[in-house]
């Protein structure tokens, strides 16, 4: 997972990105809460981006990402038939 600092309230805080699309210098940590309390211990962050950063709300946030990993891409109900979208209409094949 991607961790970038950000501008918030006048300090540099670490936030989850999880699009990896904000800009900025970037941290990557394994989703490991193992991996997270040693970095955090060690202040890796702070030396990754170079400057003092806030960790208080990213172990918060870091638990609810890892709920959110856990709990996976929402499949369709096992009630569709074959042939239709999860809506239940029926899927065509012509234009």
């Amino acid at each position: 997972m991607r961790v970038v600092a950000r501008p918030m309230d006048g300090q540099m805080v670490a936030v989850i990105d999880e699009r990896r699309r904000l800009s900025g210098r970037g941290a990557w940590l394994h989703p490991d809460p193992a991996c997270m309390d040693t970095a955090i211990k060690r202040r890796a962050f702070s030396r990754a981006f170079r400057g003092p950063v806030d960790t208080a709300q990213l172990a918060v946030d870091f638990q609810a990402y890892l709920g959110r990993l856990n709990r996976g891409p929402d499949s369709p109900p096992s009630s569709l038939k074959a042939g239709q979208n999860p809506h239940g209409n029926p899927m065509r094949t012509q234009r």
